[in-house]
């Protein structure tokens, strides 16, 4: 089964390629690595191949998989859990097999979530380089006990309710929105409406996929409903936040904190090397202005368990398509 991998990175090739030795498949398995981003551009280096493996800035709208079907393409493979990058329509209509891989280490994408909150929150970022440097003043390191603090979780998935179940053990008062709540989350907190978490959480971490009604969730008006001097914290979906509204209320001071692992306009930004370039992205360099904001790129995901548990799914839903068996992590198609 040759199979195109784009975005493809070291990382990537090491953990699929020894998920494929620990899987022994009863059918050949080729995976063809590109460090490319798929778009109507680079279709084309999928010729001969039955299956594309994509990640989260990979393009997959109509043109793109039209090329792709017309190149003998029949399987999409995510190596990640959001679809939003697919045109659902198209891709029932051409009758491509289309597979995510729906959970990978929750917790990894929820410490991550915490991190951000702690360096933010302790300044440690900015006393590891004071340090270095030799000076040791405390001045503008103030931080606050985040126990007994109010976290609001926006998507109570297993990514959220993990992250729930870490400030509920720090001491913090946890509230939830989602329009499908789970059971479980009640055993840590309780069930809130949209604008009330807003107006009661001292820090808001969003966990929710990105849909049309999600997109942009956090905007102008939301953002005015929170409370004054609250962190908000995005390891989910760029196009969660609406970063222009974001600066609007860093620059009022009504925002206070602000850590994102994720960016709307991301996919000329990160898992790339930048360091050498003049980065023309305006909203994204005046964010990196702030002091209270941090960014990191796409890593929340990033741990050995993670890629490990995403490789061998990936491999295990190829191996669904080639054998022509349901697969339980298919995505439906309209």
């Amino acid at each position: 089964m040759r199979t195109a991998v784009f975005s493809a990175r070291p990382y990537d090739r090491r953990f699929l390629e020894e998920a494929t030795q620990r899987a022994d498949a009863a059918w050949p398995v080729e995976f063809l690595y590109f460090d490319a981003t798929l778009d109507v551009h680079t279709a084309a280096l999928a010729q001969d191949c039955e299956a594309v493996c994509v990640f989260v800035n990979d393009r997959l709208d109509a043109p793109v998989l039209q090329a792709l079907h017309a190149l003998g393409v029949r399987a999409i493979l995510l190596r990640c859990a959001g679809f939003n990058n697919v045109d659902l329509a198209m891709a029932g209509q051409l009758g491509f097999f289309v597979a995510r891989v729906p959970a990978y280490s929750p917790e990894a994408v929820a410490e991550h979530a915490l991190a951000l909150v702690m360096t933010l929150n302790r300044h440690t970022h900015r006393a590891y380089n004071r340090v270095r440097e030799g000076n040791f003043m405390l001045d503008g390191l103030l931080g606050r006990t985040l126990y007994g603090t109010t976290v609001g979780i926006v998507g109570t998935g297993k990514i959220g309710l993990a992250t729930g179940r870490i400030f509920k053990g720090m001491g913090c008062t946890v509230l939830g929105h989602d329009p499908y709540p789970s059971s479980a989350f009640d055993a840590i907190g309780a069930y809130v409406a949209l604008d009330d978490l807003l107006a009661r959480a001292d820090i808001v971490s969003l966990h929710c996929p990105l849909t049309p009604d999600t997109h942009h969730l956090i905007n102008t008006t939301s953002l005015a409903r929170m409370k004054p001097g609250a962190m908000l914290v995005n390891t989910s979906r760029g196009g969660l936040v609406d970063t222009h509204a974001v600066i609007g209320a860093l620059k009022a001071r009504h925002l206070g904190h602000l850590a994102i692992d994720v960016y709307e306009q991301e996919s000329a930004l990160f898992f790339q090397d930048r360091s050498g370039e003049i980065i023309d992205d305006d909203a994204f360099q005046r964010l990196m202005t702030f002091p209270n904001v941090l960014v990191t790129g796409h890593q929340g995901f990033f741990t050995v368990e993670a890629l490990q548990e995403i490789s061998e799914i990936t491999l295990r839903n190829l191996g669904d398509f080639a054998a022509g068996r349901p697969c339980a992590n298919a995505v439906p198609l309209p």
